[in-house]
Parts: C-alpha cells; structure tokens; sequence
C-alpha cells in the first residue's frame, strides 16, 4: 500500500467538520488602481455577489490602443486562478502576475474572479460563482453607470473564458439566461472523475448547449494524465459543430508555463493569436 500522504504533500489539514486548514503561506498582492511608473495595467477589485462575498480583479492597460481618435475596445477575458478548486485566490501574486502580462501584452481586460473554495463550498459553487461574474459583466454592459472600464474600454461581442470552470460556466449561461450584449466564445460529495463536473465527455443537463460555444482553443501537453480525455474532448467539440483549435504539445506538462518562462510567453502568444 503507498504511504503517499495527499494532505502533507499538499501542505492542509483535514477538519472533524470537514473543511481545510490551509497550511501553505501563499503570498497575496492588492490591487494597483493608481496607475505605477513602469507598470504596464492598473487593476481594481470589485463586488460581484456581497451575499456570497464572490468578489473579481479587473486588470486594464494603461495606454489604450486607438483608431482615428478613438479608444479601440478590447476583448473581455473571464480568468480563473488555478488551484484546482481548492487553493489560492484572485489576488494570489501568481495569478496577479499572469493576468497583468495577459492585460498588457494581448492586449485584453481581465476580470479575474475569486470565487468560493471547496471543499467549504462544494462543486457547482464555483460554477456558480463564474455565471454570476459573467451576469454581473452583461450588467454594466447594460448600465450607463457600470463598472468605467468595462463600460468605457470593454468590447461586450468578444468574451472569452478559460479552464474547466469555463466550459461548465460558459453551458449553465448559455442555459438559462439572455446574455446579450456579451458574446462567449469559450465534485460534490461522493462523486468520481466519470461525474459531468469532472468529465465533459459525460451526457448532462448542459451538454446540450456544447454547439453554442463559437470558437474553442485547447492547448495540451503529452505529459499531463489528462492528455488522453483532452483529446477525447476536442473530437466531441468537433462533432458538435464548434471551431476549434488545438495546440498539443508532445514535451510538457499541466501548468508548465509556471516554472518555464520561455512557455509561459509561447502560450501567451498563443492566447493572443487566438484572441486578436
């Protein structure tokens, strides 16, 4: 039998009543409203849902890009912080980094959303949670008093998401609410990795909603034990009619572009391609 212990390796602590003890110092950072000499975006948090105290960063360029006199809009990008539902927040130093690169090199305007922690707040939460930002975005396209730089800088017509809460978040909007003017392009207790939040491969009340999604980019490394339902994935987006383009890559692995620079601008590259 392994004597792996995933608690110690993940540095938490299980409680009697089952939430975590999160034993990891993960460094936050606050937002920078205030534009800063030599930094390229400024950032803002801002309320998204007070009752269930889900908040986002925007993150912003500072010098817009224009066209005869007038401030060009850019793409809106939906980002949600790694962790695997269980760690790290919107103002992780990490994730702040990444979205402040994404925001000035693209360029685009990040909301990068905090939404609530599992095991605390069990799957779909976090769902949830990101159809709720993705509403609370549709309203300031809507408001003549919303959020300034969404408002004033954001191209409603080109959305985009990213990761697994992505797709879940992308169907349940695309499901049950009217979200024009935007335009997206794209556990609980006892369940397993064959559960519909795990596997999109598996039939679900969303799946229906799979042909709706625009355009899909999915980015892959051969070292990831994921690679295999990636690729299971990408066909079945192609059955149902979506455009996709896949970027597989034989050496590399889940998350590489955190400990190799030189693939953490090649996938920034990537994303921009896509986007732009």
């Amino acid at each position: 039998m392994s004597r792996f212990d995933p608690y110690q390796h993940l540095s938490i602590r299980l409680n009697p009543d089952g939430t975590l003890t999160r034993l990891s110092n993960i460094p936050n950072t606050e937002a920078n409203p205030g534009v800063i000499p030599g930094l390229a975006t400024v950032s803002k948090d801002v309320t998204v849902n007070a009752e269930t105290k889900v908040w986002a960063r925007i993150f912003c360029h500072t010098q817009l890009p224009s066209n005869d006199n007038t401030v060009a809009r850019l793409p809106i990008l939906f980002y949600f912080h790694d962790g695997g539902f269980v760690f790290y927040s919107a103002a992780n130093l990490a994730a702040h980094q990444a979205c402040s690169a994404l925001a000035s090199e693209i360029p685009v305007i990040v909301v990068a959303v905090d939404h609530r922690l599992a095991p605390e707040h069990r799957l779909p939460a976090q769902y949830e949670d990101a159809v709720d930002t993705i509403l609370w975005v549709k309203k300031q396209a809507l408001d003549s008093e919303g959020e300034k730089w969404l408002r004033d800088y954001g191209d409603f017509t080109r959305c985009y998401l990213g990761g697994n809460i992505a797709l879940h978040a992308a169907l349940r909007a695309l499901n049950n609410n009217d979200i024009k003017p935007l335009n997206i392009n794209a556990l609980p207790k006892g369940t397993g990795r064959d559960h519909r939040f795990c596997n999109p491969l598996v039939d679900g009340p969303y799946k229906s909603k799979v042909s709706s999604i625009r355009r899909c980019l999915v980015i892959a490394f051969n070292m990831d034990p994921m690679f295999d339902r990636v690729q299971a994935f990408v066909e079945m987006l192609v059955k149902q009619g979506v455009q996709v383009e896949a970027r597989f890559d034989e050496v590399g692995f889940h998350n590489i572009d955190l400990v190799d620079i030189q693939r953490s601008q090649a996938l920034l590259n990537i994303l921009k391609e896509f986007i732009i």
